[in-house]
C-alpha cells in the first residue's frame, strides 16, 4: 500500500501548522542562517506578492520565540547549525505583526483597523500583568495598549513601549518582526488619504526601529520598498534586501531543484515542462526562482486532473493596475514598440529606480518600468550595470497577462471610434472585401501587436481573433457567436447583423510563411468543408456570406466566398 502523500501547503501562512500538520515543505530555514551571520540591526525584505515572505515571517518568530515546540525544526537545515541554534532557538520575546489587514475607505476606518490589529500584539502576553519586574506605572502603560480608543501618539509608540516592557520581564531583548509594512499604504493611496497614513507608519516605524535600546533584531517585508525620506527618515542600521540583491536570493521562490523535487514527489514529473514554461523564470539576484504561489496551486490541480492545462493562478491575488497603466502608455510609439518585444520575449534595457513613493509610481513611464520589476510583472535577465537593467517578462502566466490587458485596451479604442467600427460592419454586410481589409489593416496599425518570435502558432491564431472578436463585440445589438458548434466543425466567428435575415461566417487564418493568398483560400475551404451554413439555413437564414481572413504581422487579406446562384 503506497505511504499517504503529504498535503500541499496552498495558502499556509503558519509554519508551526506547515510543521505539524504534515504538509509538504520546502526548507527555506538557510534564512535564519544568512540573517544571523550577515547580521543587520533591522532588515528590510522586498519581494513580489506571493512569494513566501508572510511563511517565512512565520518560520523566523517559531524560531527565535520562547514559547512553542521547536521539535518542528528538526530534520532541517538550520537544525544542523547547532551553536546557532543554542545560541538564538528560543530565545527571545518575539513582537509579531502583520499590516496586510489595514485596508478601507477612509483614513478613520483605516486607524480602527490598525487599533484592534495592534492591539492583539500585547493581548498575547498579559503575563505583564503579574509580572515582579514591572511597576504599577510600567503596568498603567502596557494597559494602555489594550485600549480601543488608543490615541496616535498611544499607537505610534506602541511597539516600542512593549518591547521595553518585555525586555524588563524577560531580562533579554526583543525579537521585532512586521510583515507587509507597505500595504496599508498601498490601500490608502488608492482610496486617497496617503498623507496621513504615511506619516501614521513613518511615526510608529520611526518610534520602534529608530530609538529602541530594547531591539535585539528587526525583520520587515513589503512589495515596495518606500523611499527612505518619506518613511524611514533618519534610520541608519536599517538593511534593504531587495528582488536584485544576491543575498537571500534562494529564500523567496522555489529554485528549479526544489520545483523538481516536488514533481516527482507528487508524481507528477511528467508536467515539468509547463510548469517551468508558466511559473518560472524570475531572476532574484543570481537565481532562477519559480513563483511558489502558482506551483503549488497547479501541483494540485494536476494531481487530480492530469490533462489540465496551465492557468493563471496569480492574476486573482493583485490587481493588475500596473500593467495596464503601462499599456495605456502605448500611444507613445516607442513605448508600443517596447511593449511588443517584451511581449514577443525579447529584453529591454531600463534604469531601474527601486525607492519610489505611492504617489511617484506612476508619474512617468520611467517608473512605471520600475514598478513593473519590483511588483513581478517583469524580471531582470544577466547582471545589471548600475542601475541599468535588462528586463523581459519571466514566464507565460505573465506574458498572458499582459496580452488580456491589451485585449481591453483595444476594446475601449474601439469603442471610443464608432465611426471606424460603423465602416467596418457596413464593410462586412455590403459584401466589399477590399473596405473590410483596409480597415482592418487600419487596426492592426493601431493595437499592440503580438510578435512572431516565441508565440506558438494557435496563439497568434488566437490573437487576430480576439482582435476580430474586439470589434465585433462592441456591435451590441449584432448577435456573435465565436467557436460553437456548427454544422460538422467549428466556425470562426459567426456574426449575425441585427436585421435579422443575414449571417456572416468568418474564418481567421495566421499565414505563418507570409502567404496571405494561400491562406485565405485554406479558411474558405475550411467553410466550405464544414458545412458551417446548415445551422443558419434551419434558421431560415438566407443570406450568408463568407469571409476567410489571413493574417501575418500587421498585413491581412480578407477574401469573400462567390456565392452559389441556388
Amino acid at each position: 500500500m503506497e505511504m499517504r502523500k503529504k498535503k500541499l501547503p496552498i495558502g499556509i501562512e503558519n509554519f508551526e501548522k506547515l510543521r505539524s500538520d504534515n504538509f509538504y515543505y520546502i526548507d527555506k530555514t538557510g534564512l535564519i542562517r544568512e540573517l544571523l551571520n550577515n547580521w543587520g540591526e533591522v532588515n528590510l525584505f522586498t519581494r513580489p506578492r506571493r512569494f513566501g515572505k508572510s511563511l517565512n515571517m512565520s518560520m523566523l518568530e517559531y524560531f527565535f520565540s520562547l514559547d512553542g515546540d521547536k521539535s518542528i525544526f528538526n530534520g532541517l537545515d538550520i537544525s544542523k547549525e547547532t551553536a546557532l541554534c543554542e545560541e538564538y532557538m528560543g530565545k527571545y520575546p518575539v513582537i509579531s505583526v502583520s499590516l496586510k489587514g489595514i485596508d478601507a475607505r477612509n483614513y478613520e476606518m483605516a486607524f480602527e483597523m490598525a487599533i484592534q490589529i495592534m492591539k492583539r500584539v500585547p493581548a498575547k502576553v498579559q503575563y505583564l500583568l503579574e509580572s515582579d519586574a514591572l511597576s504599577e506605572q510600567d503596568k498603567a502603560e502596557y494597559r494602555k495598549l489594550l485600549d480601543d480608543n488608543m490615541s496616535e501618539a498611544v499607537f505610534c509608540n506602541s511597539l516600542r513601549v512593549l518591547s521595553e516592557l518585555l525586555e524588563k520581564h524577560h531580562g533579554t531583548k526583543v525579537i521585532l518582526l512586521i510583515d507587509e509594512y507597505d500595504v496599508p499604504l498601498a490601500k490608502a493611496h488608492e482610496k486617497g488619504y496617503y498623507d496621513q497614513m504615511i506619516s501614521l507608519i513613518r511615526n510608529l516605524l520611526g518610534e520602534t526601529l529608530k530609538t529602541n535600546s530594547s531591539l535585539k533584531l528587526a525583520v520587515l517585508t513589503g512589495c515596495l520598498r518606500i523611499s527612505k525620506e518619506s518613511i524611514f527618515t533618519g534610520l541608519n542600521n536599517l538593511k534593504v534586501l531587495t528582488i536584485a540583491d544576491e543575498r537571500f536570493d534562494e529564500y523567496f521562490g522555489f529554485t528549479d531543484k526544489e520545483v523538481r523535487e516536488l514533481l516527482a514527489y507528487y508524481d507528477v514529473a511528467d508536467h515539468y515542462g509547463e510548469v517551468k514554461e508558466w511559473y518560472d523564470g524570475y531572476q532574484f539576484g543570481n537565481t532562477s526562482v519559480y513563483c511558489p504561489w502558482d506551483v503549488l496551486n497547479h501541483c494540485d490541480r494536476i494531481r487530480s486532473v492530469s490533462n489540465v492545462q496551465p492557468e493563471n493562478y496569480w492574476i486573482n491575488t493583485s490587481s493588475n493596475d500596473a500593467v495596464k497603466r503601462f499599456i495605456q502608455e502605448s500611444a507613445n510609439a516607442t513605448t508600443k514598440r517596447e511593449i511588443e518585444r517584451l511581449v514577443a520575449g525579447e529584453t529591454i534595457t531600463k534604469e531601474i529606480h527601486q525607492e519610489l513613493t505611492y504617489p511617484e509610481i506612476y508619474d512617468t513611464i520611467d517608473n512605471i518600468w520600475s514598478l513593473l520589476f519590483t511588483t513581478g510583472y517583469l524580471t531582470q535577465r544577466g547582471k545589471a550595470e548600475g542601475r541599468q537593467m535588462k528586463l523581459a517578462i519571466p514566464n507565460l502566466e505573465i506574458q498572458d497577462i499582459y496580452v488580456a490587458q491589451i485585449m481591453e485596451f483595444f476594446k475601449e479604442n474601439v469603442r471610443e471610434d464608432g465611426d471606424t467600427l460603423n465602416r467596418f460592419c457596413d464593410a462586412l454586410q455590403n459584401e466589399d472585401a477590399e473596405s473590410v481589409e483596409e480597415i482592418f489593416t487600419e487596426y492592426l496599425r493601431k493595437t499592440i501587436s503580438i510578435r512572431d518570435t516565441a508565440v506558438k502558432k494557435e496563439m497568434k491564431e488566437n490573437f487576430y481573433h480576439g482582435v476580430l472578436l474586439g470589434i465585433l463585440g462592441v456591435k451590441n445589438r449584432w448577435g456573435i457567436s465565436s467557436n460553437r458548434e456548427m454544422g460538422e466543425g467549428y466556425a470562426d466567428i459567426l456574426a449575425e447583423p441585427d436585421t435579422g435575415d443575414m449571417g456572416i461566417i468568418i474564418e481567421v487564418k495566421y499565414a505563418h510563411d507570409g502567404d496571405l493568398g494561400r491562406a485565405c483560400k485554406e479558411a474558405l475551404k475550411q467553410i466550405e468543408y464544414t458545412k458551417y451554413e446548415d445551422d443558419l439555413e434551419d434558421d431560415g437564414v438566407e443570406n450568408i456570406l463568407k469571409y476567410g481572413i489571413a493574417c501575418y504581422k500587421k498585413r491581412c487579406k480578407v477574401m469573400l466566398t462567390e456565392k452559389q446562384i441556388k
